[in-house]
């Protein structure tokens, strides 16, 4: 089984940008333990700045389920969103933040109504627990 875990714009500063909000760990930090957690499962990762280089991979469909966390995209990507409606796999949005005790453009997801569960302010613990759900709910 394979699981595609995709990060969107500004991920990839996970560690270093606004640590009181994302916390210290790097997202290499987070996929390493990830991988230690599960071995039975292949998790494919990828981090993208550009919205078209995250739909191209989400089109590849080599994978059994999605975990998502499309950063900024979330509020207003009408393009990631049609995406997912296509997919008919597993898929999870994460956030690191709660989105909701946010700035108001952040408290709306386009993305989430194509997902089938969303987790958001649980931190980076929020990967891992999207990672359980699929695989005790999904049998990926």
């Amino acid at each position: 089984m394979r699981i595609l875990i995709i990060n969107g714009p500004n991920l990839n500063q996970l560690g270093h940008r606004e640590p009181e909000i994302y916390g210290s760990l790097t997202m290499e930090q987070v996929m390493e333990q990830l991988r230690a957690e599960v071995t039975e499962t292949e998790l494919d990762f990828f981090q993208s700045n550009s919205e078209g280089a995250l739909i191209d991979r989400l089109q590849q469909q080599d994978y059994n389920a999605v975990i998502i966390n499309p950063g900024a995209y979330t509020h207003y990507s009408y393009a990631i969103a049609d995406c997912l409606r296509n997919i008919q796999k597993p898929k999870v949005e994460v956030h690191i933040s709660n989105i909701y005790k946010r700035e108001e453009f952040r408290r709306k997801s386009v993305t989430a109504e194509h997902c089938d569960a969303v987790l958001s302010g649980f931190g980076t613990d929020g990967y891992a627990l999207a990672l359980q759900y699929l695989l005790r709910n999904h049998k990926v």
